[in-house]
């Protein structure tokens, strides 16, 4: 994920928070983590690496049982994220993952709410918002997850999908800071599909739109919502220029050289 902060207008905040670029592919071996010339970049001094200009934020979120491994050989103003966590304090749930780890790990991000959990594990939108609150009270940082499968979409749902998700998260926490929302229309997640500049910011707009609406104007200029859905080198300027786009959450293409050009997109607004 990466996502860079910018100036507030409105609950149109325009803050590129292209310092979120996720990149949470899970199907690379350690192997690959470690040596691939391609993630070097990744890897080198800040002094002589790619530079983060203002506020742009890096994280990078790998499996679980490669956090620390990752979180070593990062460079020093990127930081990690784990790809879930467990809804409450530790007991019998074998194979869990809970926050309280990720905090011993000194792991400051986690994702919630990704479209696989929603729909392969079957986690309710309400199940989530109790793991973003619980989450959040031990600590973390929260990029929680919204969006529509393909038939929602054409059955012009859309904006009734996210705002419903938004809510479940929204009656459960008390404040925003630790809080990025990231749109992923599920239908555009892995396909080689993506969502039109204009189609992700409508959704951007709306949610917005609606956190102005439903927790304040103060909220909705703060909170930054990204965009996931194969978002790659070749069309992210375009999405990272909408005025409502505010970082990517970045699957397969964080494992590419062209994840830098993806950071890099973080400027255009400034440009």
């Amino acid at each position: 994920m990466f996502r860079h902060t910018g100036q507030p207008k409105d609950y149109q905040k325009t803050k590129s928070k292209q310092g979120s670029g996720i990149g949470s592919e899970g199907e690379e071996d350690l192997q690959e983590m470690k040596g691939k010339t391609r993630n070097k970049e990744l890897q080198k001094p800040r002094s002589e690496g790619i530079a983060l200009e203002g506020e742009l934020e890096v994280v990078v979120s790998p499996p679980f049982v490669f956090l620390p491994v990752v979180k070593n050989l990062l460079r020093s103003d990127f930081q990690i994220a784990a790809q879930n966590c467990w809804v409450r304090k530790g007991g019998a749930f074998t194979g869990e993952v809970s926050a309280e780890m990720l905090v011993n790990l000194g792991v400051p991000w986690v994702i919630l709410g990704h479209s696989e959990r929603r729909l392969i594990l079957n986690e309710s939108s309400e199940f989530i918002g109790d793991k973003v609150a619980y989450a959040l009270s031990m600590g973390l940082k929260v990029i929680a997850c919204v969006g529509e499968t393909l038939e929602q979409r054409e059955s012009g749902s859309t904006m009734a999908v996210v705002a419903a998700q938004t809510n479940a998260i929204a009656e459960r926490i008390s404040h925003w800071s630790n809080v990025v929302i990231a749109y992923e229309p599920v239908w555009a997640i892995g396909t080689g599909k993506v969502a039109t500049p204009a189609q992700a910011q409508e959704v951007h707009f709306e949610l917005r739109k609606w956190l102005q609406d439903n927790s304040g104007a103060e909220v909705a200029a703060s909170t930054q919502i990204i965009y996931g859905g194969s978002v790659n080198g070749a069309n992210c300027k375009e999405l990272a220029a909408q005025p409502d786009v505010d970082g990517f959450l970045v699957g397969g293409a964080s494992l590419k050289p062209e994840f830098i050009d993806i950071i890099k997109s973080a400027t255009v607004k400034k440009n």
